[in-house]
């Protein structure tokens, strides 16, 4: 019911923000806390780095970072105070191997990725105008280029089936960027940019110098601005892995359409100070979103503080990056060696604070309204994961667990997911066994849709299908979720 308080604008940004509340505000009603609240929920469904309070406390609280100015309580520059901006601009010049120096008129700052993927679908896009993003992605990006702007989002899906040019699941190659772009023409629909998510969230796939390449190039023969968002860039925790830059290119496609983001919730474990950046050569661009940054201002003070700890090299590279990424790989370890035991597939990467769950074989039907039951019955047992629907996954029965958290917590929540899947697999059994036997062609699944571990390198190895599998069919592809799904999906966390 539209309240008679609202416009229809407002009236849209209400419904979007209560779709997305369930799960959020039951854990923030009730939190797990090891001592005032040990029955509490565990959320493991927000990405946070929840690793590292005890370095980033003692460094944001030396003397260096309480500097008070006339300046910093006074307007700035809307892009952002100049020594920020340069600081940023030396930063990203060494963490992204740029072949020469990076330039401080390039850089804008803003309070937070969110702001800066708003504002930029506002000045790059009329409204009804859409932006093309591989599927999954981090859902709260629709809301960001769509309150404001009133710019949708054009999807080319991935699936976890390798065919074609594809050599590992979810795989973004030009091939479906092409089919979808093609396809949102055919409708109509005027598509102005392409975004890029490198660490991708929430596979945690890190792109290679060739494709990034290709994604350019398709980008500039079709006239798409690329925004890049790179705000995992430091959270790359094992060494077998490379992370490349667009900044490190050494030549672009199309400089003046390419723009990058970067913040330091993610990779500094900071996720409450509100700061994002962007870097782009395009002065029509830096100019248009600086005039947007007068509603999306850092203030003055926070300013100092992340110029000072941007410009703290030596403690970044020898205390806190080497702890952090320790941190990181010991948890995503733990995590990932408990769903080994579990018998449960995953995507095994190197990036991010997350990991690429397969649940199918956990549905009963595979479809997205068991996918939400599957949510929902893990909300009940006190763990709060992200659905695939919430990230515009294909297919049902994929989530997404944060790892980036205290052991005993994860020890807790691991405990707590075990318990519900095995209550899962114990009725799924019992509901078939009452059932008539179905033909080999309803109850397997195609070789293509088999369970399959993925390994660092990202090379597939599968696995035989399960007797569970074999049973019900469980493992059915790119089901199209209901109308009361589209109105209700699950949160989409950060």
């Amino acid at each position: 019911r539209r309240s008679p308080y609202l416009s229809a604008r407002g009236h849209v940004a209400h419904v979007l923000l209560g779709s997305d509340e369930e799960g959020y505000a039951a854990y923030h009603a009730d939190k797990y806390d090891e001592e005032s609240n040990p029955d509490g929920i565990i959320n493991f469904g927000t990405s946070e780095n929840k690793l590292c309070f005890d370095l980033m406390s003692k460094r944001l609280t030396q003397a260096d970072m309480n500097l008070m100015e006339p300046p910093l309580l006074q307007y700035p520059d809307w892009k952002g105070h100049m020594f920020l901006r340069e600081e940023v601009a030396r930063f990203l010049t060494h963490y992204c191997k740029a072949p020469a120096p990076l330039k401080a008129e390039n850089v804008i700052v803003l309070n937070g990725c969110g702001s800066l993927f708003s504002a930029l679908a506002t000045v790059l896009c009329d409204p009804g105008e859409a932006v093309l993003i591989a599927t999954p992605f981090y859902g709260g990006i629709t809301q960001s280029v769509f309150l404001y702007g009133n710019v949708k989002l054009v999807y080319a899906y991935l699936d976890s089936k390798i065919t074609g040019t594809s050599t590992r699941p979810f795989q973004l190659t030009v091939d479906k960027l092409e089919k979808a772009l093609q396809d949102a023409q055919a409708e109509g629909v005027t598509v102005r940019a392409l975004i890029l998510l490198n660490p991708q969230n929430p596979l945690g796939d890190i792109y290679s110098l060739s494709e990034l390449q290709d994604y350019l190039e398709f980008a500039k023969r079709h006239e798409l601005h690329v925004i890049v968002d790179e705000i995992y860039m430091l959270s790359v925790f094992d060494e077998s892995a490379t992370f490349h830059s667009v900044l490190g290119m050494d030549r672009l496609p199309d400089p003046q359409r390419t723009h990058v983001m970067w913040g330091i919730s993610k990779d500094f474990a900071v996720s409450g100070i509100r700061f994002g950046t962007l870097y782009t050569e395009n002065q029509d661009v830096a100019n248009a979103v600086a005039s947007l940054c007068y509603f999306h201002g850092v203030c003055g003070p926070v300013q100092h503080k992340v110029a000072q700890l941007l410009r703290d090299r030596d403690w970044i590279n020898q205390v806190y990056l080497r702890t952090n990424h320790a941190r990181l790989k010991a948890a995503h370890t733990y995590v990932t060696d408990e769903l080994k035991t579990l018998g449960v597939p995953f995507l095994n990467r190197n990036a991010g604070f997350f990991v690429w769950i397969d649940f199918r074989k956990y549905l009963r039907t595979g479809t997205f309204e068991e996918e939400m039951l599957l949510w929902r019955r893990f909300l009940d047992n006190k763990v709060l994961l992200s659905c695939g629907k919430a990230f515009e996954c294909s297919e049902p029965g994929w989530f997404r667990i944060i790892f980036a958290d205290k052991i005993h917590r994860l020890q807790l929540g691991m405990q707590r997911i075990r318990k519900v899947l095995e209550e899962r697999e114990r009725e799924i059994l019992a509901e078939a066994k009452e059932q008539p036997c179905q033909s080999d062609q309803d109850g397997k699944a195609d070789s293509t849709d088999e369970v399959i571990f993925v390994s660092r390198q990202q090379e597939p190895a599968c696995a035989g299908s399960s007797s569970l599998g074999d049973l019900i069919g469980l493992l059915q592809q790119q089901m199209r979720s209901s109308d009361w799904l589209q109105r209700n999906t699950a949160e989409q966390f950060a």
